[in-house]
């Protein structure tokens, strides 16, 4: 349920995601097909977790884990911008999930935000969210 809700709250946030400069939907997109990717994933969910007896309620403290992760994650990328965001957060998924070595929490810390960045902003062409109180991308140069 909890995927259901988060891909509806996303998709009404990819809509308030401005036009491109030709009235296209660019930037858009992706944010968009991820969000539509997570409804669909959340109703699978529930109706593969309706067929089940009943949820094992261990998995309770991580799945409200990731949910506070992300509802922090959306507001540090409008705080402090995608960098700093991405760099916090992942290590903090990872950790969720499993992997505690202290390299491997270091190596995500770098990592994701560059690979991200290379991808999306680099590759895609899609425009980087800035922070409203700081942005690294500032103190970069835009790269």
């Amino acid at each position: 349920m909890a995927l259901i809700l988060i891909g509806i709250g996303a998709m009404a946030t990819s809509m308030g995601i401005p036009l491109d400069q030709q009235g296209r939907w660019g930037a858009r997109f992706f944010p968009l097909a991820g969000s539509i990717t997570l409804v669909v994933l959340g109703a699978a969910e529930l109706r593969k977790t309706a067929s089940a007896s009943q949820m094992d309620p261990r998995h309770l403290p991580a799945i409200a884990g990731l949910l506070a992760l992300a509802v922090v994650y959306v507001w540090l990328i409008s705080a402090v911008g995608y960098l700093i965001s991405t760099a916090l957060a992942a290590p903090v998924a990872l950790w969720i999930f499993g992997l505690r070595t202290p390299l491997g929490l270091g190596a995500a810390t770098l990592l994701c935000p560059a690979a991200y960045h290379l991808v999306f902003f680099k590759l895609l062409g899609v425009f980087p969210p800035l922070g409203r109180y700081f942005d690294l991308l500032d103190v970069l140069g835009g790269y």
